[in-house]
């Protein structure tokens, strides 16, 4: 176990540490909050279109950062060596594959997390056409950003400590921050009721997402087993693009809900239904995801991701890496 624990962290600190990460979580929260402070036009639906614009732009980014972290975190070590030195100790390739799901999923869960502050602020900054942009969060929010690259270079400066990785707490310490603050103050600056204005329903909307950013981690470590970054993410992209219409395909393959010929049932079952993750359509209509769907949509997690781990094991074990 204690193998497996640092392994994991290990890889979690080398993903952290890749300035690619830094960049990517930072310049997707800015874009968030950034499309909540311009005016659409949108006949009265521009909340609605702040809310689903923010939950891509969330999800888009977490599959860059899932195809990237995998490549960086399993098929780089391969082909350096590195993966070779580690399991020359007494260290079965189970556990090192387990182990670096786990450090990739945190980080991405990292990324969902700053992200998802992102997409809190953008719901109680978007505005119609009556009314006018939130400078108040906007500023405060870039501010924190600004701060927190200033913390980590001070800390790599004075301390020598790298950059990247304490730049990547900062942000998620400072953008936390950041979003009490807002909380408590009106467009205006007055002070009103905690989070007056945020959408808490995005909580749940964004953890669906994290759930689906999982899978594809899943998808991207075995890619990454024998493929490398550019392969990977065209694997990856083909899955995702894939599992978008997964319900379409498997209709046109005369498939029912009460079954259909065993060809579609295992191409439906194969692709990820990411249709199941996306709610932007429940929070245009002002309904609630219940507890029970998100518990529902987490076994089917484990399961898809369990099956992605397995086929990955077996093209691990018999993967040359000398």
């Amino acid at each position: 176990m204690r193998q497996f624990i640092t392994i994991a962290t290990n890889a979690f600190m080398e993903l952290i540490r890749q300035p690619i990460f830094l960049l990517l979580m930072t310049s997707s929260a800015f874009f968030v909050v950034f499309l909540a402070s311009i005016p659409y036009f949108g006949f009265g639906d521009d909340p609605k279109l702040v809310k689903d614009s923010a939950l891509a732009v969330t999800l888009l980014a977490g599959l860059l950062g899932a195809v990237l972290s995998a490549s960086n975190s399993l098929a780089r070590e391969i082909r350096t060596g590195t993966a070779l030195a580690v399991l020359s100790k007494p260290v079965g390739r189970a556990q090192f594959l387990l182990a670096k799901y786990a450090g990739l999923a945190a980080s991405l869960t990292v990324l969902t997390y700053v992200n998802l502050i992102a997409c809190l602020l953008a719901s109680r900054m978007g505005y119609d056409a009556y009314g006018s942009t939130d400078w108040l969060a906007l500023g405060i929010f870039v501010a924190s950003l600004v701060l927190a690259y200033a913390m980590g270079g001070f800390s790599n400066f004075f301390l020598r400590r790298p950059f990247v990785s304490d730049a990547v707490l900062c942000v998620v310490g400072m953008a936390t921050l950041a979003f009490v603050i807002i909380s408590f103050f009106d467009k205006e600056g007055k002070m009103q009721a905690f989070a007056a204005g945020v959408d808490p329903r995005m909580v749940p909307a964004g953890l669906l997402i994290l759930f689906a950013l999982w899978i594809l981690a899943g998808l991207a470590l075995l890619c990454s087993t024998r493929l490398e970054l550019i392969s990977t993410l065209a694997v990856c992209s083909g899955f995702f693009l894939a599992g978008l219409i997964s319900d379409y395909v498997y209709s046109k393959l005369g498939g029912t809900a009460n079954g259909g010929p065993w060809y579609a049932v295992a191409l439906y079952t194969i692709l990820p239904n990411w249709q199941q993750f996306w709610m932007a359509d429940a929070l245009s209509e002002e309904k609630k995801i219940p507890v029970q769907y998100l518990a529902t949509a987490f076994g089917y997690v484990v399961a898809y991701v369990g099956a992605s781990l397995a086929v990955a094991l077996c093209l691990f074990e018999d993967r040359e890496l000398t």
